[in-house]
């Protein structure tokens, strides 16, 4: 349900590239939660942990307009997440939407499929082939 991919950059790029390749892409970027700095304020350390929330307005509309799609709002915006591991290696993960959309079929699966395949596009040149 989750895929898991090594970067090929270090995290700061990862995360600069990243954001680039959003906007490039034709996404909107709504926000970048750095989950490590919002613990610290909290008292906490963890490792560097970035959460990027994308949307694409065109797949966006189609799933909030009838009442029967809007339950799935509740995935909306689209998230990637970059990450350190505690051995350094830079990782970026984020819901195989494609996957689970087939069990519903119809706009559903039409739109998180397309919304998957396009954030996948924007990826690839960020994550390491395995």
């Amino acid at each position: 349900m989750f895929i898991e991919n090594n970067s090929r950059y270090n995290f700061t790029e990862t995360a600069q590239r990243l954001n680039d390749a959003v906007v490039d892409g034709g996404w909107s970027l709504l926000a970048v939660h750095d989950l490590k700095e919002t613990l610290h304020k909290k008292g906490f350390e963890v490792l560097p942990v970035k959460v990027f929330e994308v949307c694409k307005g065109s797949l966006s509309v189609k799933m909030l307009e009838r009442d029967s799609e809007r339950l799935f709002s509740s995935l909306m915006p689209c998230r990637v997440s970059v990450y350190e591991t505690s051995e350094g290696i830079t990782k970026i993960s984020r819901l195989n939407a494609a996957v689970m959309a087939k069990e519903y079929g119809g706009i559903v699966e039409e739109v998180m499929g397309a919304a998957f395949e396009q954030m996948e596009k924007i990826l690839e040149p960020l994550i390491v082939k395995q």
